[in-house]
């Protein structure tokens, strides 16, 4: 048990997926684990224990924002011995070509600042996802036919952002949608030496001002969930 997570020693799996809403958690652990067990509820902020093809997975919500994903990821890793680490999560298409529905694999992750700036100062560090599991998660996004982007993408730690000239600089420089925790997730995983991807699905559109209806949410939410257990367990 630690100050944010109430499970024991050993209700916690290696492989941890990360939805920022505990209900989304609460969803993705009965839809898709077998005999899944609630093995946190401190702050509401649930997280649940179960198997998917006889390997054990937790699901644990993070929150919004880096500064919430920063507190579980460190207690996840550091207390529970967590190793593989999977945001699932909605994001903001920002190009034309990234449309509501894709799937986008974060292969890096900007930022203006997160938690570890205090710890990395002036230097500039590129946080980037592990290989294997997105190159695992591109094999099993193809293989479900789901339209899928891989590249950079931007972690906000701002929702409503007021500078339109930052977005249009980075669809200039290829930056596929924006989110609010990825970056952080993966500098904690090369701090520690675990694995991290973020997997997402374009829920809006920053230039179109499409969004996508709550009920397509759920549908997309779980072709997610499956690219991330196939990926984990390649």
């Amino acid at each position: 048990m630690t100050t944010h997570i109430g499970a024991k020693p050993g209700d916690i799996a290696e492989t941890v997926l990360l939805p920022g809403d505990p209900y989304r958690a609460k969803w993705a652990a009965e839809t898709f684990l077998e005999n899944p067990v609630c093995i946190n509820q401190v702050r509401g902020m649930l997280g649940f224990t179960g198997t998917w093809r006889g390997n054990r997975v937790t699901i644990q919500g993070s929150g919004m924002g880096m500064p919430s994903l920063s507190i579980y990821v460190n207690e996840l890793i550091r207390d529970f011995g967590a190793k593989t680490l999977i945001r699932i999560g909605s994001a903001g298409g920002m190009p034309d070509h990234v449309a509501i529905r894709d799937v986008v694999l974060a292969m890096t992750a900007t930022t203006v600042s997160t938690p570890s700036r205090t710890i990395l100062r002036d230097l500039n560090f590129a946080p980037a996802a592990d290989w294997s599991l997105l190159s695992a998660a591109a094999k099993a996004a193809a293989a479900r036919d789901v339209k899928t982007h891989i590249g950079g993408i931007y972690s906000s730690d701002t929702f409503y952002d007021e500078r339109p000239d930052l977005t249009e600089q980075m669809v200039r420089h290829g930056v596929l949608c924006v989110e609010m925790e990825a970056a952080e997730l993966y500098i904690l995983a090369a701090r520690h030496k675990c694995r991290a991807l973020a997997i997402l699905t374009i829920s809006d559109h920053l230039f179109t001002g499409e969004s996508l209806p709550s009920e397509d949410r759920e549908r997309s939410f779980g072709d997610m969930v499956e690219i991330a257990l196939e990926a984990a367990f390649t």
